[in-house]
C-alpha cells in the first residue's frame, strides 16, 4: 500500500524524475450529481483533484472530485496518479489543487521526521504548521480514521488467547508470540523490531520473541495466515482495510501508542484555498462521516466486491444524503 512510509530519498529522487512529466491518470471519471437543495455555492471554479494508486487514496479522490463537482466545481480527475511520488509533487508545483493525503506519511516521507508523535491532534498541528509555512498547503482538519500500522487475531483466536491489547501479548507463553508480517515492515526503522522492544519482547531471544516465532510474506497473505492462524497467531493489517471485517480479523489495542497515526486529512493548496474558501466546509461535511469502519467498507466494495471506485464513491455520498 502506497500510503506506508518510505525513505525520504526514494521519494526525492522519484519526485526529481517525475517533476518533468505531466500529471496523468488512469481512473477514468468520476459520476456526476448535484446537492440535494441545488445549490452550487462553489459556482464554476477549475479545481484539480488527484490521488495516489491504491484503493483507498483513489476511493477518497472520487468521493471528493464527485461532491466537489456537484457543488459547482469544474473538476479536472487526476485521480489515480501512478506512484507516490507524482500526486505529492502535483501539489507541490501547482498542477494540482486537492487531495486526501495521510499525516503520517507527511511526517515520516515528506518532511523526514523521525520522532513519533503518538498523539493524532499533535501530529496533524505539526504537520499543518510545517506544510503551511514551507508547502504553502492547508491541511484541513482530519477526518475520524486511521490508516495505520497494527497486529490482528482471527477473532476465535483472539478469544482463545484472551488478547485484546499488544501488552496482552506479553503474558503469553513464548510459543504462541507468532507473528506474520511482511518484509518492509520488518526492516523499517519504525516497524518490528523496535515495535517488540517497546512492548518488551527482543526480537531473537528465548523469552522474547525467537526467530522462528516470525513468518516473512507477502502483505496480501498475513491476512488469509493471521484469519487461518497459520503459521501465525498475530498479522500486521493495516487499520482500515475491508478485509479485517471479511476475514472476521480482531485488531489489538497499541495500548502503548508504538504506532505513529495516519489520519486521512484533505489537502488544499492555500491559493486555492484563499480563492474558493467553500472548499473547506465543503470537505468538512464528508471528513466528518468517515470513521475506520466505514473506510473497511468502502475499501471492501472495491477490493473484495470488485466494484468501480467511482461507483462506490457515488453511492455513498448518496446514502449519506450528501448528493443526488
Amino acid at each position: 500500500m502506497t500510503r506506508t512510509a518510505r525513505s525520504l530519498v526514494v521519494l526525492v529522487l522519484a519526485v526529481v524524475t517525475l517533476a518533468a512529466c505531466g500529471l496523468v491518470s488512469s481512473s477514468g471519471t468520476f459520476r456526476e450529481a448535484s446537492l440535494p437543495d441545488g445549490d452550487t455555492p462553489l459556482d464554476g471554479p477549475r479545481i484539480t483533484v488527484t490521488s495516489k494508486n491504491f484503493t483507498e487514496s483513489v476511493l477518497l479522490g472520487k468521493i471528493a472530485a464527485t461532491y466537489l463537482a456537484a457543488a459547482g466545481a469544474d473538476i479536472d480527475d487526476m485521480t489515480n496518479a501512478p506512484g507516490s511520488a507524482s500526486s505529492r509533487q502535483a501539489m507541490l508545483n501547482g498542477e494540482a489543487d486537492l487531495a486526501w493525503e495521510y499525516t503520517g506519511t507527511a511526517w515520516v516521507t515528506y518532511l523526514g521526521r523521525t520522532d513519533v508523535i503518538a498523539d493524532p491532534q499533535q501530529l496533524w498541528q505539526q504537520v499543518y504548521d510545517v506544510e503551511l509555512a514551507e508547502n504553502d498547503l492547508v491541511w484541513l482538519p482530519p477526518a475520524d480514521f486511521n490508516n495505520t500500522y497494527a497486529f490482528a487475531a482471527s477473532t476465535p483466536t483472539a478469544e482463545r488467547l484472551g488478547v485484546r491489547t499488544m501488552s496482552d501479548i506479553t503474558r503469553l507463553p513464548v510459543a504462541d508470540r507468532t507473528f506474520c508480517i511482511n518484509d518492509e515492515f520488518f526492516s523499517r526503522p519504525d516497524g518490528f523490531l523496535p515495535m517488540l522492544e517497546t512492548y518488551d519482547m527482543p526480537y531473537n531471544t528465548p523469552n522474547g520473541v525467537p526467530t522462528g516465532n516470525v513468518t516473512q510474506m507477502d502483505s496480501g497473505v498475513v491476512y488469509t495466515s493471521t484469519a487461518n492462524s497459520s503459521p501465525c497467531n498475530f498479522g500486521m493489517v493495516y487499520t482500515t482495510d475491508g478485509r479485517i471485517k471479511n476475514l472476521n480479523l480482531a485488531v489489538l489495542e497499541d495500548d502503548r501508542n508504538f504506532f505513529l497515526p495516519y489520519s486521512g486529512t484533505v489537502v488544499v493548496r492555500k491559493d486555492t484555498l484563499d480563492a474558493h474558501p467553500e472548499i473547506a466546509p465543503l470537505m468538512e461535511t464528508v471528513s466528518e462521516r468517515l470513521d475506520d469502519s466505514v473506510m473497511q467498507d468502502l475499501n471492501g466494495l472495491v477490493d473484495i466486491d470488485g466494484e468501480d471506485p467511482s461507483d462506490v464513491a457515488y453511492d455513498w455520498l448518496v446514502r449519506e444524503g450528501l448528493v443526488t
